[in-house]
């Protein structure tokens, strides 16, 4: 018998779960609140695909779990331009880039001759740099748009979108919940985390790769979009409402992005976003399991990086009863913190 899967919420997530339910052959109902896919918090998201520079502050768990995405995003559903990673500093920051090295691994300390060769619009600007040569990154929006795209033309999939799913409703196999911040009134244990970005338009730079500004306070990425758009991300700050971008942010993107190339003065902001960011204390993701419901939730600012890993274990835990690792089992840490 086929067995019968409904998801609740389109933002990477969700898309990715139910793609992997449907590519095991069960019938699969996405259901989403918003008109379209991946217009919560994955629509503001940068879209780098770097396990190994997240070690720099992330747990070993991420990294894993990244590196599976990484082969993700580059094969099964292959979006992702893989370029590598970029991480530079200013001179008087340098010790910063030290410490990024100490933590992190898979990558080449190179210096000014080799950063002008990956990136000839920084030369001169920088004399050292951590070079990530495994490393990729995304436009979220076309991934999932690709994603929704993908689900649509298969047969087994039904997608329905404008549409408040009532999690009462027992009507199928296996129910999985991937609302992220919108599933706080049942998860109470999560909290908000919001990141501010902007996305500047310029012809007056070109780069190819994402570049991280290592800074003591405010680190920043740039990530090329292409057609001379370039996403500046992205602030951590302990709010659970979306709001506005602040002028703190603003402020501090801007200059990072000057401080990266001048010629960003020049840009034109073309957009700005604020959006929350689900997570729970340690900022590790959960996947828990009540009878036929399964909750995928707390992916952080990591959602791109770790959904098709962690959406396929979701997968495992339904279709195998396959077990999951300590740190991603919600129910066992409950009954921990009990």
């Amino acid at each position: 018998m086929t067995l019968r899967v409904k998801i609740i919420g389109a933002g990477v997530a969700g898309l990715t779960t139910a793609y992997e339910f449907a590519r095991a052959g069960c019938r699969v109902e996405l259901i989403e609140r918003r008109e379209g896919p991946g217009l919560g918090c994955s629509y503001l998201a940068g879209g780098m695909i770097a396990p190994w520079c997240e070690a720099e502050s992330a747990e070993p768990l991420v990294v894993d779990l990244g590196v599976e995405s990484l082969r993700y995003w580059t094969g099964t559903v292959p979006v992702a331009e893989t370029h590598g990673s970029l991480v530079i500093a200013p001179s008087r920051d340098r010790p910063e880039l030290t410490r990024f090295a100490r933590r992190t691994r898979e990558y080449e300390r190179i210096g000014a001759a080799a950063i002008a060769a990956l990136e000839p619009d920084l030369e001169g600007r920088f004399d050292e740099a951590l070079y990530f040569p495994r490393e990729a990154h995304l436009d979220p929006r076309a991934a999932t748009a690709a994603l929704a795209a993908r689900l649509d033309a298969m047969d087994n999939v039904s997608l329905r979108y404008g549409v408040e799913a009532d999690l009462r409703e027992k009507d199928a196999d296996w129910i999985v919940d991937c609302r992220g911040f919108d599933a706080r009134k049942t998860l109470p244990a999560l909290r908000g985390v919001k990141g501010e970005m902007l996305v500047l338009y310029t012809r007056e730079v070109e780069l190819t790769r994402p570049i991280r500004l290592i800074h003591p306070r405010n680190p920043v990425y740039i990530v090329p979009r292409g057609d001379g758009r370039f996403m500046i991300g992205a602030t951590m700050i302990e709010n659970d409402e979306a709001g506005r971008i602040t002028a703190r942010a603003m402020l501090e993107l801007l200059g990072a992005a000057y401080a990266v190339h001048p010629a960003f003065a020049e840009a034109e902001i073309i957009e700005t976003g604020a959006g929350v960011r689900p997570a729970f204390a340690d900022n590790l993701p959960r996947i828990g399991v009540n009878d036929n419901m399964i909750t995928l939730n707390g992916l952080y600012r990591h959602g791109f990086l770790l959904a098709p890993a962690l959406a396929r274990r979701v997968v495992d835990v339904a279709l195998h009863g396959a077990s999951l690792a300590e740190e991603l089992d919600a129910n066992r840490s409950q009954r921990q913190e009990a």
